[in-house]
């Protein structure tokens, strides 16, 4: 499954492909516009991308856990060199161990937060004039289809391609999104 971005100016432009990319087999939950107005995109029953997704907050935690992981085990290595554990315990170790990938993890997510999402960076100029950005997941099968919705609107401009959200993420953005509409 595959990404495929396009910007346009117009919500309304958006919203009839996107009914129209619907009709053509393409489920509702693969469709995304990232705006900088969100209300109205929430006003137009559109999927929009999460706020926590827009962010690279995830990717950095990732990332700290990763560095942190390292430390950890590097503070249990020189521990166990410096003999200490056998003449105490090793409770101390452990517990800082923990508490350095913990610091890590936490570091790394503070400064995801500050960050747009890697992939969304190379459109936030685009975002900042007023544009939207159309996110399209499709499976193989469905690319003749988007590319034939596409074709009939002149003012979409094709952005790029990406790797599509994992399917386990995917999944629980589907459930979200059914239980936003339908409610309780």
């Amino acid at each position: 499954m595959r990404r495929y971005y396009y910007l346009d100016d117009e919500l309304d432009d958006l919203e009839r492909i996107s009914q129209e990319l619907q009709s053509a087999g393409i489920p509702e939950e693969q469709i995304y516009v990232l705006t900088q107005s969100d209300d109205e995109v929430d006003r137009r029953n559109f999927n929009y991308v999460w706020s926590i997704l827009k962010k690279d907050t995830v990717r950095s935690a990732v990332i700290g856990s990763l560095i942190g992981f390292a430390l950890a085990w590097a503070v249990l290595v020189a521990a166990w060199v410096s003999g200490l554990p056998t003449t105490y315990t090793w409770v101390p170790f452990i517990f800082l161990a923990v508490v350095v990938l913990g610091f890590c993890t936490w570091e790394g997510g503070l400064w995801g937060i500050q960050q747009p999402h890697h992939e969304f960076k190379r459109f936030q100029g685009e975002l900042a004039k007023g544009r939207h950005l159309l996110l399209v997941e499709a499976e193989n099968q469905d690319s003749q289809a988007l590319r034939m919705v596409t074709a009939s609107h002149p003012k979409l401009e094709k952005a790029g391609e990406g790797r599509a959200m994992p399917k386990l993420l995917r999944m629980v953005h589907i459930l979200f999104n059914r239980y936003r509409r339908w409610g309780p």
